[in-house]
């Protein structure tokens, strides 16, 4: 999410995940990029937050999903993540649900904390995307909910990772400004992370 970044929800906020609000498209610009969608469901529509982001990751499709959804692993990889714990057994599914916290550093209006995140995933279409939700609590700071989409697309030399992420919540819409100058690189971030632990593998 240093980086506050969503995600829990996985929410980052100190990795990745509140999102900038994406730029309006007016008659003259490029069309914007599709939304980020699983199994036809994207982030918060209602959201002011939000943030999307893609990065090429040239290793295998598969070594890239499994990486990225072995959430008990994140710490060893991410950064921003200190600690992910699975709350059930088995492979990712809807109903599935993890905790895990990153640290955020203090802003004019809140104190440094550990953000603690439970995430809840909703869809899921195994090797292909992932969407999530719930809420970060930390002392001082609270996100009420946060939406974070997935999308892995083979493509040539690797696979295309495209996600997008939107927040909700009173404190968070109070002062956007702020939000939005950690949430981006937060994401980025994570993207990052993932792209450089991936190819390091498949090139050992």
């Amino acid at each position: 999410m240093t980086r506050m970044r969503t995600a829990l929800l996985a929410l980052p906020l100190a990795a990745g995940l509140l999102g900038v609000a994406a730029p309006a498209a007016s008659a003259s610009s490029t069309p914007a990029p599709t939304a980020v969608t699983c199994r036809g469901e994207g982030i918060d529509p209602a959201a002011g937050l939000h943030y999307r982001t893609e990065t090429l990751v040239k290793a295998p499709p598969g070594a890239v999903w499994n990486l990225h959804t072995d959430v008990a692993g994140w710490p060893s990889w991410q950064s921003a993540v200190s600690t992910a714990k699975r709350l059930d057994p088995g492979p990712l599914r809807p109903g599935s649900r993890f905790r895990w916290t990153t640290p955020v550093p203090a802003t004019p209006a809140t104190p440094a904390t550990t953000l603690v995140i439970t995430s809840t995933v909703h869809q899921v279409q195994p090797g292909h995307c992932i969407r999530w939700s719930g809420p970060a609590i930390g002392d001082g700071l609270r996100i009420d909910r946060g939406v974070h989409v997935w999308t892995f697309t083979p493509a040539r030399g690797g696979v295309l990772v495209r996600t997008e992420e939107s927040w909700t919540g009173k404190q968070i819409e109070a002062d956007p400004a702020t939000a939005m100058k950690y949430l981006a690189p937060g994401l980025d971030a994570w993207l990052a992370d993932l792209k450089r632990t991936a190819e390091a593998s498949c090139h050992r």
